[in-house]
């Protein structure tokens, strides 16, 4: 399996510290709104990894943050005039709602930054202990980037091109020694949130909650990190640097980030004001569409937001769904006495082998999806065709029934495959309009189909007889 790896800007085999393990790390929602598509986008692609390693046989250890403090948390919960700690209940436990709605599995930890206060201050004591913080009075305690050597080899800037303040406050201040030093720990201010520390009450800067949850969970080294290309500068750059300053080891193997979902050519963002939370579209779209959508795009590609291309979605993926259920219909309807041996048998059986096969292919090549899918319709088509041929023996229908199921599985997409109970007043009209049909009576049979039609479902007629299913 190769990876695109931001660090050498280039595509890499994957090779695990440990063999057949990975250790990997996800940055989390900031936990003071519902999430919208731009966020959603990272959390199924670091899923999606996660859930295809697994498919190829490595234990994963995925552990994904929540961020419950910082500046905006603290605004809005001020705003509501509750606690910060509130807010986070609050919409950590929405934040489960949209997550199980995207199926996105539950992450191996899922630690909250306030729940990492003492492997938040150990991490500033060794980069201290090391020669790398500074303390400003009346601020907070600094990293000084120009004790880190290599300092920009994530986002391959140089520390003179750096803006001041290193995305940490808008503010500049006159104690720092360089303008891209940024706060591991800040001072308390009134209105804040604070903890204990050794160099007063405060809370921690942003950078430094990450790099002490992976080191608490995962180690000083780790296999993937991943997040939005948004986080590239200053924050994944900042965590290697504060992680190797006080570890003294390499901080990750392989950094992997997500394009944008855009807007009118902008990236979706809150601070923007044009985004749609997942609760919005969810309204007009099922959560399986959502997720099927973002993985239509290559994760590294930017992928536009628009209803017509969500509403393309829902009907490609009702293709696939509608494919599961057709099969279904096959083998329960006279598939059994078709031999294994024909060729739309055989024919069948080899494009399930070679969907496996190209899906693999693609996935192997640095996650790619959109071409995955391309290999499930690929497989769906050549399905439909052995249906239609009504020669295909149950075998060849149920392998290719299973093989559509299990690489949507490891996608993580779900189909609209449950079998609803047909009301018995529809199938009374569905028989009788067979019988209007055998009696040569058309017009009392599209009368039925009418009445059929008005309760809910549509009817089509098949080779093997009527088929009902419910009108979406």
């Amino acid at each position: 399996m190769k990876l695109y790896n931001t660090l050498t800007r280039n595509k890499e085999e994957f090779k695990t510290i440990e063999p057949n393990k990975v250790k990997m790390y996800a940055c989390g929602p900031t936990v003071y709104n519902y999430f919208h598509l731009g966020n959603a986008r990272p959390f199924v692609t670091f899923d999606t990894l996660r859930r295809y390693l697994e498919y190829r046989g490595y234990v994963v250890t995925f552990v994904q943050n929540f961020t419950d403090i910082d500046d905006k948390m603290i605004k809005r919960a001020n705003e509501e005039g509750i606690t910060v700690e509130q807010l986070a209940d609050r919409f950590i436990k929405e934040y489960y709602v949209d997550a199980d709605g995207l199926n996105i599995k539950r992450q191996t930890y899922q630690p909250r930054a306030t729940q990492s206060m003492k492997a938040i201050i150990g991490l500033i004591k060794a980069m201290e202990e090391n020669g790398y913080t500074y303390i400003i009075e009346g601020d907070g305690v600094y990293f000084d980037v120009s004790k880190k050597a290599d300092y920009g080899k994530l986002s391959h800037y140089k520390l003179d091109e750096l803006v001041a303040g290193g995305g940490e406050r808008k503010a500049s201040y006159e104690g720092k020694k360089n303008p891209g030093d940024f706060a591991v720990w800040k001072f308390k201010k009134e209105g804040e949130p604070f903890w204990g520390s050794p160099w007063g009450e405060g809370r921690p800067g942003w950078h430094i909650e990450c790099s002490a949850m992976i080191k608490q969970y995962l180690g000083d080294t780790i296999d993937i990190h991943g997040g939005g290309q948004d986080l590239i500068f200053p924050h994944h750059e900042n965590e290697i640097a504060q992680s190797e300053a006080a570890n003294g080891c390499k901080f990750c193997n392989f950094f992997v980030h997500n394009a944008f979902v855009n807007i009118d050519g902008e990236k979706m963002s809150k601070s923007l004001g044009n985004f749609f939370t997942i609760r919005d579209i969810v309204k007009k779209y099922p959560y399986n569409v959502i997720r099927f959508f973002i993985l239509l795009g290559h994760y590294r590609s930017p992928i536009n937001f628009s209803d017509e291309l969500l509403a393309a979605a829902q009907t490609s993926l009702g293709r696939i769904s509608n494919c599961v259920s057709q099969v279904s219909f096959a083998l329960e309807n006279g598939a059994d006495a078709h031999p294994a041996d024909s060729e739309t048998s055989k024919k069948l059986l080899d494009a399930v082998k070679a969907a496996e096969e190209s899906f693999i292919g693609h996935m192997d090549d640095d996650l790619n999806s959109a071409d995955a899918i391309t290999d499930i319709f690929n497989l769906v088509t050549e399905t439909n065709k052995a249906i239609a041929a009504d020669d295909a023996s149950a075998d060849s229908l149920k392998a290719a029934q299973a093989k559509i199921l299990e690489l949507t599985g490891v996608l993580g997409v779900k189909l609209d495959e449950a079998k609803e109970e047909i009301p018995a007043e529809v199938l009374e009209l569905a028989e009788k309009r067979a019988q209007a049909k055998k009696e040569k009576n058309f017009a009392e049979a599209d009368k039925l189909r009418d009445k059929i039609t008005a309760l809910g479902y549509s009817i089509k007629d098949t080779p093997k007889g009527p088929q009902l299913e419910k009108i979406k």
